[in-house]
């Protein structure tokens, strides 16, 4: 195997934990770090300065988790996750055969995950960029995206959506949306404090949202059933869902079937 120079940074919240694998990691010399972080916030900082070829991250960190942070990268890294998530990651991990460490590791099983890597690196190919029309993480190998996708089901990732907005990131709390508007591909999250895009589809939402919250009434359109004052009738087989913040929101004929039924009407 051609060692080629690998470049590295280190997200983990316990610092014992990033001395384990900064430890393990001296018996690679063709692996430098580049900086460690506490947590997402500093690794998305770290990852838009340094564009490092692979990332040690973990996932249960304070204010944003190693899922959240992933999607808000652009073109991400490799990763190998370190990490003390639940059975519930752990499947995702091994269905989608991304590579893990579930703490605590020993050297041997470090040394196992980061070989394998190792065997598929490619310089080249890290700087490949991005197909057009990627999806949620633009430049996520289709593994990674699979595994983003499979852990946003998880009730732990259901009750907020992270975005970033002029070079900062923000935590929308689900209660907070009134209602998300498809425009291109993203979606636009309507709340109190603003609209907000996440590079995410409609389908996605309509997936990973409560259905007895959040009702697809239109295929641009789906609104949290708890801001709805009243249903208009609008033209013919449709209708308009007006919102407490004042919106009008188109609802279809499919729509209104679904939406009469989880109001009870």
């Amino acid at each position: 195997m051609a060692e080629n120079q690998v470049t590295a940074v280190l997200i983990d919240d316990e610092p014992l934990a990033r001395l384990l694998v900064r430890e393990y990691l001296q018996t690679y010399a063709n692996i430098t770090i580049l900086q460690e972080c506490n947590d997402g916030f500093e690794g998305l900082k770290a990852i838009q300065q340094h564009h490092p070829d692979l990332l040690f991250l973990d996932i249960q960190m304070p204010k944003i988790n190693g899922f959240e942070m992933l999607e808000l990268v652009e073109n991400p890294p490799a990763v190998i996750f370190t990490t003390a998530f639940d059975e519930y990651a752990i499947r995702a991990f091994e269905t989608h055969a991304v590579d893990y460490l579930l703490k605590p590791f020993s050297k041997e099983r470090f040394d196992k995950a980061l070989r394998k890597w190792l065997d598929q690196y490619e310089p080249a190919a890290a700087a490949t960029p991005p197909a057009p029309g990627a999806s949620a993480s633009p430049g996520a190998s289709p593994t990674q995206q699979s595994l983003l996708d499979t852990a946003a089901e998880s009730p732990a990732q259901q009750q907020r959506v992270v975005v970033k907005t002029a070079g900062k990131i923000k935590i929308i709390p689900i209660e907070d949306i009134h209602y998300l508007e498809a425009a291109d591909d993203y979606v636009k999250i309507h709340t109190h404090n603003g609209a907000f895009l996440k590079n995410r589809t409609m389908g996605y939402f309509e997936k990973v949202l409560d259905p007895n919250r959040f009702v697809r009434t239109h295929r641009s359109y789906i609104i949290n059933i708890q801001q709805v004052t009243r249903i208009d009738p609008y033209e013919k087989d449709s209708h308009l869902c007006v919102l407490s913040s004042g919106a009008q929101v188109p609802v279809s004929k499919a729509g209104y079937v679904k939406l009469r039924a989880v109001l009870g009407l």
